[in-house]
């Protein structure tokens, strides 16, 4: 089972809190940031280096001091102030018809040295070490990780009885996702959540934040070995998380778009593809793949379907089945010469939630020569994989909406 822990959270005051809230660091760069970033942007923490001009590399020492200095600052300002007590928190995202629930919380770092907080991604060293140098230098979780868990009603019980009041946040992004946050401060809602997932719930499922979890992991275990009298109840064991029941979770695609054919002309890639796949052209509407291994692609100004013929695929292997593991063998290694995702500059990748045409307008400016577009996985799909102890491929998973930073933040 997972053990958790509320906490008294460092948040902005309700009246101030659309101008603190703010991305993820990491689906902005730092031009970006530093245009979107009003004067009590969390943006100004997170991505420091929009605070200089010329903006230096995100990994300069002045970066992470002004970091660090922001903190400091946002706190004395009152932008950021802290609960009188440890709580818990529901964050409720809106995204058109769908609402997701998740309750705000503290995970223990042993949970991920054990295999309790399950992963499906590998993690890159380096990106680990910037996340963990700036959880080390503000003794601070600034923003949470996404975890996954399988429903429970006990759990939902308690969500359901403070949803159903006034929240203490409620706005609209910029993306026209809503964001609601409410209080869990009752201390018998609070004992009934601890319990319920200390002895209900046997995982977490990192969902987004795989370098977020690994980094806060590796700093408490620093902290640990610093500590003799170390007991495991210090708050450096915990770093903060907001967790979803699987149930209310969507996946969604998670394309990609090369640059080049390897030297082939369409019509040559096209007969090289009709080896593996039924191909068919579908016209210059954009075409969404409708089930697992139908593959969407624009090339030349057509879009085609590709539907990946029996016997190309292992509906019995959990990674060997996903459709990202097909195109990667059958077309980005086997035709194109694309052998690593991470590292291979021909290729890129978009979420799903710029649509179609994000893609076909990257084909036809030039800049790529032909585009995919995938069935999403399913949450069956990741929790079986995390379960079974096995990796996805890179970019294979695509949430919306993102988790907004700055609505609540664990210090230790």
């Amino acid at each position: 089972m997972v053990r958790v822990k509320p906490f008294a959270a460092l948040r902005p005051p309700r009246d101030i809190v659309t101008e603190v809230a703010a991305p993820p660091y990491d689906v902005l760069n730092s031009r970006e940031a530093k245009d979107m970033a009003s004067g009590k942007s969390l943006l100004h923490i997170t991505r420091p280096e929009i605070d200089f001009d010329p903006m230096p590399d995100e990994h300069d020492a002045r970066v992470y001091d002004r970091a660090v200095e922001n903190f400091r600052s946002w706190q004395k300002n009152g932008w950021l102030v802290r609960d009188p007590k440890p709580c818990y928190y529901i964050y409720a995202q809106r995204m058109g018809s769908r609402t997701q629930y998740g309750l705000v919380l503290c995970a223990h770092i042993d949970d991920y040295a054990s295999g309790a907080i399950k992963k499906h991604e590998l993690t890159r060293r380096d990106k680990e070490d910037d996340r963990m140098r700036h959880v080390r230098i503000q003794s601070a979780n600034i923003e949470p990780v996404f975890f996954a868990f399988k429903d429970d009603s006990v759990i939902s019980g308690v969500v359901g009885k403070y949803i159903v009041r006034k929240p203490e946040y409620d706005f609209v992004d910029e993306h026209g996702f809503g964001h609601m946050f409410w209080v869990v401060d009752d201390d018998s809602d609070i004992d009934k959540l601890t319990e319920a997932f200390g002895t209900r719930v046997d995982a977490f499922y990192v969902a987004d934040g795989h370098h977020r979890t690994a980094a806060a992991a590796r700093v408490g275990e620093e902290r640990k070995a610093m500590n003799p009298n170390h007991t495991g109840n210090e708050e450096y064991n915990y770093f903060m998380a907001v967790c979803f029941p699987e149930s209310q979770l969507r996946i969604m695609d998670y394309n990609r778009v090369v640059k080049d054919l390897a030297g082939m002309d369409p019509a040559a890639f096209i007969g090289r593809l009709s080896e593996d796949f039924t191909v068919e052209a579908k016209g210059r509407t954009p075409y969404a793949p409708a089930r697992l291994h139908e593959f969407s692609m624009y090339l030349d100004g057509c879009w085609y379907s590709l539907t990946a013929k029996p016997g190309r695929y292992d509906d019995s292997d959990p990674i060997g089945v996903l459709d990202v593991t097909v195109l990667s063998s059958l077309v980005l290694d086997k035709l194109l010469g694309i052998k690593d995702l991470r590292t291979d500059k021909r290729i890129d990748f978009v979420g799903g939630i710029r649509g179609l045409e994000a893609l076909s307008s990257r084909v036809d400016s030039g800049e790529m020569k032909v585009a995919f577009a995938l069935y999403p996985v399913s949450m069956a799909q990741l929790t079986a994989i995390a379960d079974s102890g096995m990796i996805m491929p890179p970019k294979t998973t695509w949430f919306e909406p993102k988790l907004r930073s700055g609505l609540a933040i664990h210090t230790f």
